[in-house]
């Protein structure tokens, strides 16, 4: 038996975790693009905006590969799947063979195409790498002003990394608000509210028309509107799409994995053809609370499939249940946390919302219930028994018995029903 695997982030350390639990001889393959260790990209902006130090982006000991017998490949691009004959082909010439594959291969940075997009200074900011470039294009051109393209959480992050610096920067996002998938309106116009205290430029209801160079670099960009911002960097991060390049859309790439947005899987994370399995940000499950099958990009679940395709991929059968969007980012300073589902579009009637508002202290929470069932949850500012609320929409818990102790400041495990706090709270001399 050879596993083979092809990405190095959340879904691959599962994986192999997973693996070795059960298999502790067959050999394992890591296949990466990139050519860092294991690391954590949460931590990205981290260390962009200088608040971390490399050492501290390793979130596996650096003797992983070894202790868990595993050979990587890193710095090499997989460039294609024969799932016929069951080997990975590899940039400049060679292939791998394989018993059972996982594909890990992430996200995809989304671009749009905009006149000036291959000017000096303008980049993606998902990886370690985009990191490194940005940060070294900042510091040989004394960038001062910046702009950032996309008001989601990537964008928040590269927001996060650039206020760490101390640079001047302007956000402009194209829908009415940022952070518009995440949060609710009042959620949104706060945490606006909150980047213009800090000095941010945020602009809202257009985007990037071209961006302008001047020798070659980025000098500034004209927005859909006419207006014109002063810029020596560009950051694009309005978001990520499931990486298909290995499958999708060349016929020699054709290897009969079903694809929609991101590929499909069954609950033991295996792709439509047999021994291909797949994980993390590049494949749709099953979202508990919307009850369709859907990507949702967020490194706890890349994990949690990454492990099942590996116990899978083993011969020891494990299924995965699904989950739910989980977002928290600092805004300026700002902890925020956005839960399941936050905003209602359809079937307004059906939902029952709880806010709490303190324009003084600048605290937001919103609490959406769906037959007395918590499904969807937002804090800003104050993340208190964010934890909690974050349990009871995964548990489906009836809150009628207490909901309208949910917002109080008095709410928390000891306002639960006992036979639920027993199963949220276990362990010796603990008394519920």
């Amino acid at each position: 038996m050879r596993y083979v695997i092809i990405g190095n982030s959340a879904a691959a350390v599962g994986a192999i975790e997973a693996i070795r639990q059960y298999d502790s001889e067959n050999p394992i393959t890591v296949i990466s693009d990139e050519t860092h260790h294991v690391y954590s990209r949460p931590l990205v902006c981290h260390l962009l905006g200088e608040l971390v130090d490399e050492d501290r982006m390793y979130y596996r000991p650096l003797d992983f590969y070894e202790r868990y017998g595993v050979e990587p490949m890193l710095g090499v691009r997989a460039t294609a799947i024969d799932t016929q004959e069951k080997k990975v082909s590899l940039a400049g010439g060679g292939a791998v063979s394989y018993d059972r594959l996982l594909l890990a291969v992430g996200g995809k940075p989304f671009v749009p195409p905009v006149e000036g997009i291959d000017l000096d200074g303008v980049f993606t900011f998902t990886k370690w790498e985009d990191a490194q470039k940005i940060d070294r294009h900042i510091k040989d051109h004394d960038v001062q002003t910046t702009l950032i393209v996309g008001g989601g959480l990537i964008g928040m992050k590269a927001v996060k990394a650039l206020m760490a610096r101390g640079l001047h920067l302007t956000l402009v996002e194209l829908a009415d608000r940022i952070l518009s998938i995440s949060f609710d309106h009042t959620a949104s116009k706060l945490a606006e509210s909150i980047l213009r205290r800090a000095g941010a430029e945020v602009i809202t209801g257009t985007t990037v028309k071209e961006i302008v160079g001047k020798e070659g670099r980025v000098d500034h960009a004209v927005l859909q509107d006419g207006e014109m911002v002063d810029c020596d960097l560009v950051i694009f991060g309005i978001g990520v799409r499931p990486n298909l390049d290995l499958i999708l859309p060349e016929p020699e790439k054709r290897t009969g994995i079903k694809v929609n947005q991101g590929i499909l899987v069954d609950a033991h994370m295996q792709t439509s053809v047999p021994d291909v399995y797949a994980a993390g940000d590049c494949v749709e499950t099953y979202d508990m609370i919307l009850e369709v099958e859907r990507p949702i990009a967020i490194w706890p679940h890349a994990t949690r499939q990454g492990h099942v395709a590996g116990c899978n991929m083993a011969g020891i059968e494990k299924t995965y249940e699904g989950g739910f969007p989980m977002n928290s980012e600092d805004i300026a300073g700002m902890p925020t946390i956005a839960v399941g589902l936050t905003d209602p579009q359809e079937h307004q009637d059906e939902y029952e919302i709880l806010e709490r508002y303190d324009r003084g202290a600048l605290t937001y929470k919103r609490l959406v219930l769906h037959r007395n069932r918590l499904v969807g949850a937002i804090c800003v500012g104050d993340i208190d028994r964010a934890g909690i609320y974050t349990g009871l929409i995964r548990d489906r818990v009836d809150v009628s018995p207490f909901k309208d102790h949910l917002l109080s400041g008095s709410f928390g495990l000891i306002s639960l029903p006992k036979e639920y706090r027993k199963h949220m709270v276990v362990g010796e001399g603990i008394v519920v």
